[in-house]
């Protein structure tokens, strides 16, 4: 029966697609859509990484809608504007979407959902991004989790994650296709060349998602409860942009990972299915607490003295010259590659919250606009977490001493050589705190503080005073 639109947003995929999949098999003529319309998601339209990994997911999508027989039409503007003519345009009957969870795409889907509905169409919509939706996971009176640990409880207590399924086989040609903007016309791609270094790390799209998967099942999954917390080795997945661009799914994901725990794997299945939950939790959180994106979720901390003032120590972080190697390292891998470790952010929002006590949104705003896997409830999470005013964040005394930090997860340097070259010839002794090095040995190896690598731009153990201080005064004035 008729035509469907599949209305693709941030399920660039083709495989456990469920709303490709319900139109293919309800109606006889499927038309993919994607839809630019950045207004639509301020205040966190796309960053500039973000746009760059668009570009190259949406190309690959239509080479491999393409090779089934089907097309993908882009448009730009207003999405209910856009649908409208569309459905005009080629008579179709339905729109079926996968579901998004942050605030203003909530918003915007319901009002499309019941216009489109009003005018007599039938829509559908799906999950295809989560294991579980965030209504359906509760606590004992029903409200919504704030803790991370009893709500994986709680999810691990009910139904596994369904099975993934696989690419629908009759997506059948449409006898007239609509007309398509050229990708090149949506503007995605920066203007400046800096994501030459994103080109040469990643390789976005369903296929890449696939590989990037395979290669973390056979070389790193069985080390990984050991291993995820060393930035210099090959110990994690990667599949955070891929994940966050729908270019798999958490329900593929989820089962080949599980298909791994016997054999020696099991640790490093649970560890990482566990991270798979913080990534559940984080848009949980986000679902039921919509405002965090902008206030702090713990109310004391609406009137933290957060110092706003001084752009130099921003920038100094932003590029990578602290004067503290492993912050350094981590911002200029963000910067180089539009990734950085797990374990390097929370060192570097540390840095940035405590230390130079920068208000969070300054992190959180960078590091949507510079990492491939911005997302916005893992980000505002893991903002607020850093900054001990979120749910289940870290305790406001807990701040990570970046010296200690890099000796313990990065004791042979490897990672800091590798984005602060400065630094190679620093003995391993001295390489995270290379203000402590003897004169006459920096002399030696010819590295000059202040004008090859900067000096500190803070002093350690006075900036963890003062944000302790800070913190307590924050935490009594509530009191």
């Amino acid at each position: 029966m008729g035509t469907a639109i599949v209305w693709f947003r941030r399920d660039l995929r083709t495989c456990d697609n469920p709303a490709l999949l319900a139109a293919t098999e309800q109606y006889e003529h499927v038309l993919p859509v994607f839809i630019w319309a950045p207004r639509e998601e301020e205040p966190w339209p796309p960053g500039a990484a973000q746009r760059w990994w668009l570009h190259q997911s949406l190309e690959r999508l239509a080479d491999a809608l393409y090779e089934d027989g089907s097309r993908l039409i882009l448009r730009a503007g207003p999405s209910l504007e856009i649908l409208r003519e569309l459905v005009e345009e080629s008579g179709a009957e339905a729109v079926f979407w996968n579901r998004l969870y942050d605030p203003v795409s909530r918003e915007r889907d319901s009002g499309v959902k019941a216009a489109l509905r009003d005018e007599g169409l039938e829509v559908r919509s799906s999950n295809g991004a989560l294991l579980f939706e965030p209504w359906t996971v509760e606590t004992s009176d029903g409200s919504p989790y704030r803790v991370f640990t009893p709500f994986w409880k709680a999810c691990r207590a009910g139904s596994s994650p369904k099975e993934p399924s696989g690419r629908p086989d009759n997506l059948r040609p449409m006898s007239s296709w609509p007309e398509s903007l050229p990708l090149d016309a949506l503007e995605l791609m920066p203007h400046i060349h800096w994501y030459e270094g994103m080109a040469e790390t990643w390789n976005p799209g369903e296929a890449g998602a696939s590989r990037c998967l395979d290669a973390f099942l056979d070389e790193a999954l069985t080390d990984y409860a050991k291993r995820r917390d060393y930035p210099g080795l090959e110990g994690v997945s990667r599949m955070s942009p891929y994940l966050h661009f729908g270019e798999i799914s958490p329900h593929s994901v989820w089962h080949a990972v599980a298909s791994r725990s016997a054999g020696g794997s099991e640790k490093g299945s649970e560890a990482y299915l566990r991270e798979l939950g913080w990534r559940e939790f984080a848009h949980h959180v986000l679902f039921h607490f919509p405002h965090t994106t902008e206030e702090p979720m713990n109310e004391r901390f609406a009137d933290f003295p957060w110092n706003r003032g001084d752009g130099d120590a921003l920038e100094n972080w932003q590029r990578g010259r602290t004067g503290i190697p492993i912050v350094d390292a981590g911002m200029r891998q963000l910067w180089q590659t539009g990734w950085m470790h797990n374990r390097i952010r929370m060192v570097v929002a540390s840095f940035l919250v405590k230390n130079l006590q920068r208000h969070w949104h300054d992190g959180a705003e960078w590091f949507w606009d510079t990492l491939v896997d911005a997302d916005l409830a893992n980000n505002t999470m893991g903002w607020q977490w850093s900054a001990g005013c979120g749910a289940d964040a870290a305790p406001y005394f807990r701040i990570f001493n970046p010296v200690l930090q890099g000796e313990k997860f990065d004791p042979d340097g490897g990672y800091v050589r590798q984005f602060v070259p400065e630094l190679a010839d620093v003995p391993p002794r001295f390489l995270h705190k290379p203000w402590e090095m003897p004169e006459g040995e920096r002399t030696k190896i010819g590295l000059r503080l202040g004008k090859d690598y900067p000096e500190p731009i803070v002093d350690l153990a006075a900036s963890r005073q003062r944000a302790l201080e800070a913190y307590e005064a924050a935490k009594k004035s509530k009191d």
